[in-house]
């Protein structure tokens, strides 16, 4: 059915639940997983009031979030392999969520996205975007949506 399975996580609990409904599907189909997590870049203000921070201090959140991302894909990796699910993980540092979500489905060869979605209506939605749906709109592989 599915060769390799590519799962997007940022580590919240509504993404672990997605993970492990990847999981195991990944164990019912023998396919392979691939955990990505996309870390943001540092937002840089330059509007009047804004608080700008020195180089050194943006390369070090930005390193810290690398870390964080790297240990949530690692936990899925290890997760995965317990359940005989053969598994890599990934990061890749990204501003456009589901552009580097389908870029990573290309790059790996993937045949499925599984990812959560807060399901957001209305105000909400449009204020806080939704990453699911751009993947849905944009994916040229079948996308499978858990909430």
């Amino acid at each position: 059915m599915y060769q390799r399975i590519l799962v997007a996580t940022d580590g919240t609990n509504l993404s672990k639940r997605a993970v492990a409904s990847a999981i195991s599907l990944a164990a019912l189909c023998g396919a392979e997983l691939v955990a990505l997590k996309v870390i943001p870049r540092y937002p840089q203000s330059y509007f009047e009031g804004g608080l700008a921070l020195q180089a050194a201090e943006v390369s070090r959140v930005e390193k810290q979030w690398a870390e964080d991302g790297q240990a949530i894909v690692d936990a899925v990796q290890k997760a995965a392999q317990a359940k005989g699910v053969k598994a890599k993980a990934v990061t890749v540092k990204s501003d456009l969520v589901s552009d580097a979500i389908i870029a990573a489905t290309k790059k790996h060869k993937c045949d499925l996205i599984v990812m959560a979605s807060h399901g957001r209506r209305g105000i909400k939605r449009l204020l806080l975007g939704s990453e699911t749906q751009l993947v849905l709109t944009h994916s040229h592989v079948p996308v499978l949506v858990l909430r």
